[in-house]
C-alpha cells in the first residue's frame, strides 16, 4: 500500500477539461491496481506520525547540528548527510526484521514497460483510423498486415512506457502505425518497394491488463471521474 500525501499523482485533481490521459491520478492507480498495491492519501499529520515527527526532529536538530559542523555551502552539506544519516539512524531508527522479506518478485522489464502506460479510449473514424496528438494510425496484426474496423469502433489506445504504441480493440491487441500526410512511394511508379512484404510486428500477448472491460470498470469506479462526466 502507497500512504501518501495529496499530490496529483496521487489524488485527482480537478481541470476545467478533465481527459482520461491527463488524469494522472486514474492512469497511476490503474498501473498500481496491476501490481496489487492499493493507494492511501491524507493531508492529516496525525495519519503519517512517523514521518511528520521525524520531520520535526530534522527541521529543529539538521540545520543546528550543520551550523556546528560549519557548513556553509551545499556541497559541504551533501558530504556530511553521506555520514548524519547513520549517524541519526543509530539514535532514531526502529529495529526491524532484516530477514523477512516483504517484497514480491521484482516484474521483467517487458511487464514494467507493459505496466506503466497510458490508457486512453478512442474511436475508429470513416478511414479506418485513430487519431492521436493530432496525428492519424492504423492497427496492423502481427504479420505487418493492417487491419480494419467499422467507424466508431472502440480502441483503447496505449502508450507503453518505452513509447511504442498499441491499440486493444475487442480485447485483441494491434499495433498502432502512424500514416504520413503523404505517401513516399507511388503505386504506379515504384512498383518493386511496394510489393515488399511486411514486416512482422511484435504484439503483446493477452496476459496483460490492457482489456477494454477492465480499464472502463477502474475509470468508472473513480469518484472524481462520475463527478466530472
Amino acid at each position: 500500500m502507497f500512504y501518501t500525501d495529496r499530490r496529483t499523482v496521487f489524488e485527482y485533481t480537478k481541470k476545467k477539461s478533465p481527459s482520461v490521459e491527463e488524469d494522472t491520478f486514474t492512469q497511476f492507480g490503474y498501473a498500481c491496481k496491476q501490481l496489487g498495491i492499493e493507494i492511501k492519501t491524507s493531508s492529516v499529520a496525525q495519519a503519517k506520525g512517523r514521518v511528520e515527527r521525524m520531520f520535526q526532529t530534522l527541521q529543529s536538530r539538521l540545520v543546528i547540528e550543520m551550523r556546528l559542523a560549519g557548513i556553509s555551502t551545499i556541497d559541504q552539506a551533501n558530504e556530511f548527510l553521506n555520514h548524519y544519516v547513520k549517524k541519526f539512524n543509530e539514535k532514531f531508527a526502529l529495529p526491524i526484521d532484516n530477514i523477512k522479506s516483504v517484497f514480491e518478485k521484482q516484474p521483467d522489464n517487458e511487464k514494467i514497460n507493459l505496466t506503466l502506460a497510458v490508457l486512453v479510449g478512442r474511436k475508429v473514424d470513416n478511414g479506418h483510423c485513430i487519431k492521436l496528438d493530432k496525428k492519424y494510425f492504423r492497427t496492423i496484426n502481427s504479420n505487418g498486415n493492417p487491419v480494419h474496423y467499422y467507424k466508431g469502433t472502440h480502441c483503447l489506445v496505449i502508450r507503453a512506457f518505452n513509447g511504442e504504441l498499441f491499440g486493444c480493440i475487442n480485447e485483441q491487441v494491434y499495433a498502432l502505425e502512424e500514416i504520413p500526410l503523404h505517401q513516399h512511394s507511388s503505386k504506379n511508379f515504384d512498383f518493386k518497394k511496394l510489393s515488399e512484404k511486411p514486416k512482422k510486428k511484435y504484439i503483446p500477448p493477452m496476459n496483460h491488463p490492457w482489456r477494454n472491460s477492465s480499464f472502463e470498470r477502474f475509470v468508472e469506479s473513480q469518484k472524481h471521474t462520475k463527478k466530472v462526466s
